[in-house]
């Protein structure tokens, strides 16, 4: 018996990172600060910066649903 839900989810899964890591950039962007470290040098640095990169890292599943 094969369970077909795994897949489904981890389907919805990998399409659920990107965004919401590109969510987390933008918040601590706006926010001002940082909002996990606690140190502000450049709204653009530090956890911006890496949510931002990961934002992008994580793309391939919508890319692929897009092609």
């Amino acid at each position: 018996m094969t369970n077909t839900a795994a897949p489904d989810l981890a389907r919805w899964l990998a399409l659920a990172a990107a965004p919401t890591f590109a969510g987390m950039a933008l918040w601590s962007a706006l926010a001002g600060h940082e909002p996990v470290c606690g140190m502000a040098t450049s709204p653009l640095g530090g956890m911006t910066a890496m949510y931002g990169l990961m934002s992008a890292f994580h793309l391939a599943p919508w890319l692929r649903r897009l092609a």
